[in-house]
């Protein structure tokens, strides 16, 4: 625009009109955008190719799941359905959300109050506590299996998921770790002003530090579900006689061995044992990347 005619604007009242950008413009935006953002498409891209992979090969048939083909002929969403009458699938499904659900709960009953015991309460043998729970974070797992099995197989209880459940109500030593060090970011002055009000330890627990620590808690609940969602191990060695009992890991291990060749069943039986905890991280993404984000800021 030119200054002739921005002066014959002024004088004649127009607004003037600003100057046409063409598509050249806004293709360049966007391969700007393409980019500042590659490294994340990428390893965005790694991330879900696997999950797009499984999909692919739950509708194709049996046969094409041997072929180089990745695209299915035709799509065969009754594998879905053939899932159901070949493996007791719903139980299996009911018996993992009753496994991670208890343990979840338990694992917040238990390790909130020893984080905050162990967090904002001044008693002799703290430090020493908290560093025991760091050691028990950095023992294997399966240095404990022989003993806990043999307690567990005296008490009559192999062959159910209580050995699983049980010992979550009594702490869990990450999840009381995890808990801490958020407990100490809050500051000082709002548990002092609760005890100046009257209230006790465990009122100012339950109505000041845990509405302030929804996103820890979050990601503490997030954490233990997924866990024990996806926990093979532990359901194999005590529920593992017990068809019953199983849960969706060791199901879909003793689906995969007895049809070998029906890939196909297998990834469809996978992708929807996947499905609720997609949904869950879904609905809690935000407080749980908070929580995450704000856990550790004070040691």
């Amino acid at each position: 625009m030119s200054v002739l005619t921005t002066a014959r604007d002024v004088v004649t009242g127009r607004t003037p009109v600003p100057p046409r950008r063409g598509r050249h413009g806004a293709v360049r935006r966007r391969l700007e955008t393409v980019a500042e953002h590659s490294l994340l498409i990428a390893l965005a891209f790694i991330v879900l190719m696997p999950f797009v992979l499984i999909a692919l090969t739950a509708l194709m048939t049996n046969e094409q799941t041997m072929s180089p083909n990745l695209w299915p002929e035709a799509f065969q969403w009754h594998n879905f359905t053939d899932v159901f009458h070949r493996i007791p699938l719903g139980r299996y499904a009911a018996n993992t959300f009753l496994y991670a659900a208890l343990a979840s709960v338990g694992t917040l009953v238990s390790s909130v109050p020893a984080a905050y015991a162990m967090a904002k309460l001044r008693w002799r043998g703290r430090n020493a506590w908290f560093l025991m729970t760091v050691a028990v974070m950095m023992l294997p797992t399966q240095v404990t299996l022989v003993p806990l099995y043999s307690m567990w197989a005296g008490l009559g209880l192999v062959g159910s998921l209580a050995p699983l459940i049980v010992p979550m109500f009594f702490g869990h030593a990450f999840s009381i770790f995890l808990l801490r060090q958020f407990f100490l970011t809050l500051p000082q002055e709002y548990l002092e002003a609760a005890r100046i009000d009257g209230c006790g330890e465990l009122r100012t627990l339950l109505r000041v530090v845990l509405p302030l620590t929804r996103p820890a808690l979050a990601a503490v609940a997030v954490f233990q579900f997924t866990f024990c969602w996806n926990d093979f191990m532990g359901p194999l060695l005590y529920a593992g006689n017990n068809e019953s009992n199983w849960t969706l890991s060791v199901g879909l291990a003793q689906f995969r061995s007895t049809y070998q060749v029906e890939w196909n069943l297998t990834m469809a039986a996978s992708l929807l044992a996947a499905v609720p905890v997609v949904i869950l991280f879904f609905f809690a993404q935000k407080t749980f990347v908070q929580g995450i984000a704000l856990t550790g800021v004070k040691g």
